[in-house]
């Protein structure tokens, strides 16, 4: 389907929101490659992996994987519009934000299942074109308890047009207590989109990426700098167990230049701003979590 100039009419909207209620259960068990493949990723000192072992935060995201056959799927790497989701018919697709929290812990080994729902189906009229977001709830449980709750923003965007305005960059804070320099280089982005099953090419084909959907670089996941964020909380603060997470892009960050995640814990120590800046101090995405 050619959705480079397609508009979101009324009627096209109210057929998206037909998958409002929508469901959808995976099962899968949560095996050990996957974490050491992240903690080799990460350079973790200590390699988890060890059966029983608590799952850190996120890393639920390695699991519950979409495998389209490689036919179904379309130019851009991603399975063709339809399905579970509904199909939005904008070109450019990222994921926006989310907020999670944890009531119990998952461990590896642990034989799991996640239940999704399409919650809501928005759109609005952006300075660029239109935009589109799709908000999923998940429900992950083990032996019938729900162990995390999750609810994950997805946009779509209609494809960059010469002369689309620049959207104004917003400095991020300047008073962070933590901090990590990360360079997101291409074989970082290809190991993410390995671990994650992700065949969107716009992180890993820089030809597609700057010649098709426009962008000056490859763009670093946002998953991947979500995680990049709670695994700077969980090492400044070892002994405290994540309770709630919530996140969300604020601006595209590219292999290009060099990126830092930033903390700053409140007074009490019960919870934390966090976020994560490009080279030029500008903010790319911010969160906050809360501790147990």
């Amino acid at each position: 389907m050619d959705t480079s100039n397609h508009r979101i009419t009324p009627a096209a909207l109210e057929h998206l929101r037909d998958w409002v209620g929508r469901e959808e259960t995976v099962d899968d068990d949560l095996s050990a490659a996957p974490v050491r493949g992240m903690a080799a990723m990460l350079d973790l000192a200590k390699v988890p992996g060890a059966r029983g072992e608590a799952l850190r935060p996120l890393w639920h995201w390695l699991y519950f994987l979409p495998r389209a056959p490689q036919a179904e799927l379309g130019d851009d790497g991603h399975p063709r519009l339809g399905g579970f989701l509904p199909p939005v018919p904008l070109p450019r697709r990222m994921w926006a934000g989310g907020r999670l929290e944890w009531l119990a812990p998952l461990h590896v080994g642990d034989v799991v299942r996640r239940s999704s729902r399409i919650a809501s189906v928005a759109h609005k009229a952006g300075r660029s074109g239109d935009l589109v977001f799709v908000t999923v709830r998940h429900e992950v449980s083990r032996d019938g308890e729900v162990a995390l709750t999750e609810e994950q923003d997805i946009v779509y965007r209609a494809a960059a047009q010469p002369g689309d305005p620049v959207p104004v960059a917003q400095p991020a804070p300047t008073d962070a207590v933590w901090s990590c320099d990360i360079r997101p280089d291409p074989v970082l982005l290809f190991r993410y989109s390995a671990l994650t099953f992700n065949g969107h090419r716009i992180h890993y084909d820089r030809d597609y990426a700057t010649g098709v959907e426009g962008y000056p670089g490859l763009v670093v996941h946002g998953p991947l700098i979500a995680t990049l964020l709670c695994e700077l909380a969980v090492q400044q603060r070892p002994d405290a167990r994540l309770r709630r997470f919530a996140f969300k892009a604020v601006r595209p960050t590219f292999d290009t230049s060099p990126l830092r995640v930033c903390g700053k814990p409140s007074a009490d120590g019960q919870s934390a701003q966090l976020w994560a800046q490009d080279h030029e101090g500008a903010l790319t995405m911010q969160a906050d979590v809360q501790f147990a």
